[in-house]
């Protein structure tokens, strides 16, 4: 029996993984910023679940929800990062009221949150699962600044993963494609400055034309980050769904293509020996 605490249970990969794990008899700290939201999903589980809530943007509440996750249970064996939401729209159109709280919430709320569970960590030698994304792996035009926090949570979760192994911690960097939640409901916005001049590359339609039809079940990849846990021999990197393969693969070939094409005068920067 794991215990988990997971972050951003009001919806989506939250809260499917919340009932998931506690279905299957683990016991669940559920959070969310409105803890209203997700009481009665927890009333089945009796003791298994409780709720918090938990703002990621604060440091000190997401100490509060660690030293009453492991008062209740005892400690942590699984956090999962999945807080967090998305902004669209080219970067000029972006302003600083719309792009720095996505960033307080995808990276900076993932380290605070991190920070305050490893001591209960490094006690379990658990697990660090972080949500992340194909938009993770490439960047694309018109989601600059979810591809940069992203990417963030990508080279934050690699650098934790080499800093952590000596404790018997493991880092999961999950980074699901299109997947039929309500990300693209309640999750995204786009920036309010629309400028014609981006029309071509904002992808302002990306909502309106996907929402609802993403091919991923959702319950298909929470089975599958269940799996990824319980597994001794689990990646780091695990992209779920076609869409996040090719991704993955077209990243790869581009980046190799850069490399071997440059390969010859890039490396001859170091200084002369005599």
């Amino acid at each position: 029996m794991k215990t988990w605490l997971i972050t951003g249970c009001s919806s989506g990969f939250g809260q499917r993984l919340a009932l998931a794990t506690a279905r299957r008899g683990d016991r669940v700290v559920a959070t969310a910023r409105n803890v209203k939201a997700i009481e009665e999903m927890a009333e089945p589980f009796d003791d298994r679940m409780i709720t918090l809530q938990l703002d990621v943007t604060d440091a000190g509440a997401a100490r509060a929800a660690i030293a009453k996750a492991v008062d209740a249970f005892g400690g942590i064996d699984v956090l999962v990062n999945n807080a967090g939401y998305a902004l669209f729209g080219a970067i000029e159109e972006g302003r600083p009221e719309e792009y720095r709280p996505m960033f307080e919430v995808n990276v900076f709320g993932l380290i605070e949150t991190t920070r305050a569970a490893l001591p209960a960590l490094r006690r379990s030698g658990g697990t660090i699962v972080n949500m992340s994304s194909g938009a993770g792996i490439e960047g694309r035009g018109g989601g600059g600044y979810y591809h940069a926090a992203k990417f963030a949570v990508e080279g934050i979760s690699e650098a934790l993963a080499g800093e952590l192994k000596p404790f018997g911690i493991r880092v999961l960097i999950v980074e699901p494609g299109p997947f039929r939640t309500d990300f693209l409901g309640r999750s995204i916005t786009m920036a309010a400055n629309e400028m014609p001049e981006y029309a071509a590359t904002s992808r302002r339609n990306y909502r309106d034309t996907n929402d609802g039809n993403q091919a991923g079940d959702p319950d298909k990849a929470v089975a599958v980050i269940l799996e990824a846990v319980d597994a001794e021999d689990a990646p780091l990197h695990l992209p779920l769904g076609p869409a996040a393969h090719t991704i993955a693969e077209r990243k790869l070939a581009a980046f190799r293509s850069d490399i071997d094409a440059w390969r010859d005068i890039t490396i001859a920067t170091d200084f002369d020996r005599g």
